[in-house]
């Protein structure tokens, strides 16, 4: 990573100097405003390429939620008997499922920050960061297409009695913004790992499901025993799951005491991944 700092040289017809960072502990917010246009750019093209050359375009965006939650009813409810705690199958699937989907792909993307980029790197300085950033604000749209459905869907079944919308729900944003940051977090430590040790990228997409299975995605959390459950605690996905379930459906386990914990994790991780990230793109091109 280099920034770009202005500088006097007198007569000589340069005006900006380009050089690494001094500290591998520097956060580009400031730049990163700074490049805002940019990072929009990068949303937009995000956007645009990501149902390109398919049939149904963006209607994958609903199908695909669709399909998914679907798939869970059928196996993990009515196959294998999961207990929903009363809540309707297909509601509580597809509340998990939407923000898993929204924190899963902003970490695929985020993790192949260096490799994916690597010719534009190599042409054009600009804050990598930024690759990240946008990747977590383009899927907000996927997120937001998706959570729309789940708010149709869930007012459909209000006169049901067994649903209920808490306060809680008024948390979205901050959840949101939570798995934003642990997801950019994580896959700018697996962007600086991979970036130097190719056959990582194998294990990413394996340990991403795998991370699933640990999250309260398709069962809930009052199933796992007392003393795996504080095990489980330190998963911030899990008690991010359970209190969005929670404020949109009325059922979970809500603890503040985790919440902040997992606050507390993702935060370290955010710092862990600067501290990889910055040192990585210094001769990141000599390794990619």
């Amino acid at each position: 990573m280099r920034q770009a700092e202005k500088v006097d040289l007198g007569s000589d017809d340069w005006t900006m100097e380009i050089r690494p960072y001094a500290s591998a502990f520097h956060f580009p917010i400031k730049e990163l405003w700074e490049y805002r246009d940019l990072l929009f750019l990068f949303v937009r093209r995000d956007f645009k390429t990501m149902y390109k050359q398919t049939i149904l375009g963006p209607a994958w965006i609903l199908l695909s939620p669709l399909l998914t939650t679907g798939m869970f009813s059928l196996i993990f409810g009515r196959i294998a008997g999961i207990s929903t705690d009363g809540t309707p199958a297909f509601l509580f699937y597809m509340a998990g499922n939407i923000l898993w989907n929204y924190f899963s792909s902003c970490l695929s993307a985020a993790s192949s920050t260096f490799i994916g980029n690597a010719g534009l790197f190599g042409k054009v300085y600009f804050p990598r960061i930024v690759v990240p950033a946008s990747s977590a604000v383009s899927k907000l749209i996927t997120f937001g297409a998706q959570f729309l459905l789940f708010l149709i869907l869930l007012f459909c079944s209000l006169g049901s009695g067994q649903v209920r919308i808490t306060w809680l729900c008024l948390m979205t944003p901050v959840l949101l913004v939570m798995l934003a940051l642990l997801a950019i977090g994580t896959g700018m430590i697996l962007a600086s790992l991979t970036a130097k040790y190719r056959d990582l990228q194998v294990l990413v997409g394996f340990g991403i499901q795998l991370w699933m299975y640990a999250s309260p995605i398709v069962y809930p959390l009052s199933q796992i025993p007392g003393k795996w459950r504080i095990l489980l605690s330190l998963n911030p996905v899990a008690y991010i799951v359970e209190c969005f379930r929670y404020g949109w459906l009325g059922s979970g386990i809500v603890s503040i005491p985790n919440l902040m914990i997992g606050l507390g994790i993702i935060l370290l991780i955010l710092f862990v991944g600067t501290v990889m990230f910055n040192k990585t793109q210094r001769n990141f091109m000599d390794t990619v």
